[in-house]
Formats: C-alpha cells, structure tokens, sequence
C-alpha cells in the first residue's frame, strides 16, 4: 500500500476529530481571504474617490505657506522650473502626476481674480472632477506610474479621451465657475487680461476650491506675460498612498533641499487610516488563524499519535525507518492545509462578494490570486503544526507497544 492511500485511509476512519481541525482551519482561511478581498476593492474605492480631491503633496518656495497658497495662491518667492526634471530624472517612486504652477493676481473688470499658469495634460490628470465633465485624461491606474510631463517625459502611449483640451494654445484660458458666473462669460466669448486678448476654451465645472475663482492659461504664457520664464510658484504633486508612508516626501526633501515638502494631511492621512486599519484587521485574523488552527490541527495530530501507537509500532517493528513515520504524519498535515485552503477560499470569496456591499460600501469580485495565498497559509500552518506530533511519533518503542497489556 503507496503512502498516499495509507494516510487517505487512515484519515476517514476519524471523519470526527478530522472534521474538528479541518473546520477550525477552513473557518480561519474563510476569513482572512474574505477580509483581504474586501480590502482591496475597498483600497480600490477610497484611493478613488481621494484621486477626485487632487494632489496630496505641494512643493512651494521656503518662505510660503500652505494658508497662503490657498487663501491667495500668490507668492513673491519662486521656484525654478527644473524641479520638474529633477522630480522626473530621479529614481524616487511613488510620484503619480505633477503640475507645476504660476499662479498671479490680476484685476479684470473690477472683479478680482487669479490668473494660474498649467500644462493642461499634467492639470486634467490630477483633477477627476474636470475628466467627469469634461471628458479629459484619465491617470493611469496603478501607484508609482512615473509622470508625463510635456517636452521632458512624452509618453509614446497616447492618453484615452473623449474630448481632449491637448493644449492651451498663448490665447486660450479655461474659466472657473465662480469668475466665469462673475465675469458673464462663456465658452467661445473672449478676456482681456494683463492686456492681452484671450479666448474662453472652456468654463469648467464646479469643484468648490479655489479653482472656481481661477482663470487657466498655459503656462509658458502666463512666464511670458509676467516675466517669470522658467519659474514657478507652487508644484501639485499626486502621491501615492504607500510611497508616502514609505517616506516620500523625506525623498523629495533631500532631493530639492531649497523647496518646501508638506502634504495636504486630510486626504493623506484619510487614505493612510483607511489602508493601515485594513492592514492591521489582516494580520489580527492572521494571528488568530495560526492560533487556533494551528492549535486544532496539532491538537488532532497528538490525539492521532496517541491513538495509532500500536500502529506506529507495528510499522516500526516491520522496518519503517522515522522518516517514513514523519513523511506520513506531514502528508496529513498536507492534505488538510489543502482541503482547508480550497474550502476556505471558496467560502470567505462567496462572505466578501455578499457582504462586501454591506460592511465597505463597494461592490466585491472573486479574486483568484487569493486562492494561491489561502492555500498555501493554509499548507504552512498544517506542516507547522504537524512537527512535533510527527517527531513524538517517532518516539514510539516498538518493543514497549507491543507488549501485551
């Protein structure tokens, strides 16, 4: 008899005490596999719906302030433009889009208003709120996409689009709600600002921040009309999650040490809560899962040992060496990390895709790569398990077993 069909044997004759640890383990797998399930889709929405607020990291010129940049989106202080190449030229990851600005007061028809410099591919990338209503680029899926900045990182890889704003030509401004409502002015009508005509491309949608009240133009026109070539006020930067809390903007301090690094805490800090508070649920119900379904299965293992000393020792007294014993006792182990593994991972994917909706607010899809995962913890914990029991067994004198009693 092959030592396969020995252990497949020997198993169902204790379907009971082989039920006990096979539930234990499969609960826990069940779990696990259900909460990461639920978590990436979760991390998948919220990483969403912080993308729609904008960038999460500014970099601005020592003296000025995050109050000020958004209070008056003015500084006299500058940053040279070359940051931009330093940003893309370096080896830090992490960086999803950059815009660099110049931002300026101006006075147009009596109403107060700031006219902001932008490449208007690296701008649409950061704001989801203008792609929904516009049309425009999209960002690319993923963290760590390094950025396409115009004329330093051209992607050969055109952007999706349905109606595409490519690029504001010198006399083309975008108008923000609240100036476009002020000023009466629509697409297609024309400005006159800092003496210069310019034609309205678009009046963007409502986003309640300061960019309601901005007009947009390109900005090598707005350095041109100001006199700032090559500089900038302020860069948006749009981080992702984990490179942040890995140390990014540590990264990006040492590498512009004249600048000013500071995140915009309420959408950092949200997404770092969420996905921290995810993670720490995934290691609990780990650490639970070794606990108690390792502590099952070993608890079946020694009761198994306990019961099959006469067997071991007849075995061992018919020449089986301990290897053989322990190859045994680790097989079972294996075969009820497998069970375990493909019944948990069936039943926590069929918890997530129900109660998903319900306990994060998004809708959940099977993942097959986490039948890999819970499988193999599954297989680890059984063999871990199956050790000591294997090794007691072993122990066994044959000479003492049989014995007559």
């Amino acid at each position: 008899m092959s030592l396969i069909k020995l252990v497949l044997r020997e198993l169902f004759q204790r379907s009971n005490q082989l039920f006990t640890s096979l539930l234990a383990i499969t609960l826990g797998i069940a779990v696990i596999v259900g909460i990461k399930n639920i978590t990436v889709y979760s991390e998948k929405a919220v990483s969403g719906e912080l993308d729609a607020l904008g960038a999460n990291i500014l970099i601005l010129p020592k003296s000025a302030s995050v109050q000020n940049y958004y209070s008056a989106d003015f500084q006299e202080e500058n940053i040279p433009e070359n940051y931009i190449k330093a940003l893309v030229g370096s080896d830090i990851k992490g960086i999803d889009n950059l815009s660099p600005k110049l931002s300026i007061p101006v006075d147009i028809g009596g109403y107060k208003a700031t006219l902001t410099g932008i490449l208007p591919k690296n701008e649409f990338k950061s704001k989801a709120v203008w792609q929904s209503t516009l049309g425009v680029f999209s960002r690319p899926e993923g963290c760590g996409v390094q950025a396409c900045i115009p004329g330093v990182t051209d992607s050969v890889k055109a952007l999706a689009r349905k109606r595409v704003i490519n690029d504001l030509s010198p006399n083309s401004v975008l108008a923000g709600a609240d100036i476009a409502g002020m000023l009466k002015v629509q697409e297609g009508d024309s400005l006159t600002v800092l003496g210069s005509r310019f034609l309205v491309e678009a009046v963007l949608p409502m986003s309640g921040t300061v960019d309601d009240s901005r007009l947009f133009a390109h900005l090598h026109t707005v350095q041109r009309l100001t006199g700032k070539d090559s500089l900038l006020n302020a860069i948006e930067i749009v981080g992702c999650c984990s490179a942040i809390s890995g140390g990014l903007i540590q990264k990006i301090n040492r590498l512009l040490p004249d600048a000013k690094v500071v995140t915009i805490r309420q959408i950092v800090q949200t997404q770092l809560n969420t996905t921290l508070l995810m993670k720490k649920l995934s290691l609990i119900m780990l650490i639970i899962i070794i606990l108690v379904g390792g502590a099952g299965i070993a608890n079946y293992m020694f009761a198994n040992v306990h019961e099959r000393r006469r067997e071991i020792g007849i075995l061992m007294a018919m020449g089986a060496i301990p290897s053989f014993i322990v190859r045994m006792f680790l097989l079972k182990g294996v075969i009820i990390g497998v069970a375990g593994g493909v019944i948990g991972y069936v039943a926590g994917t069929i918890m997530a895709v129900v109660l998903g909706p319900q306990l994060a607010g998004v809708p959940v899809k099977p993942m097959l790569s986490l039948a890999f995962y819970g499988i193999s913890l599954s297989i680890i914990i059984s063999l871990l398990a199956s050790i000591i029991p294997a090794y007691k067994a072993t122990r066994v004198d044959p000479s003492i077993i049989m014995q007559e009693d």
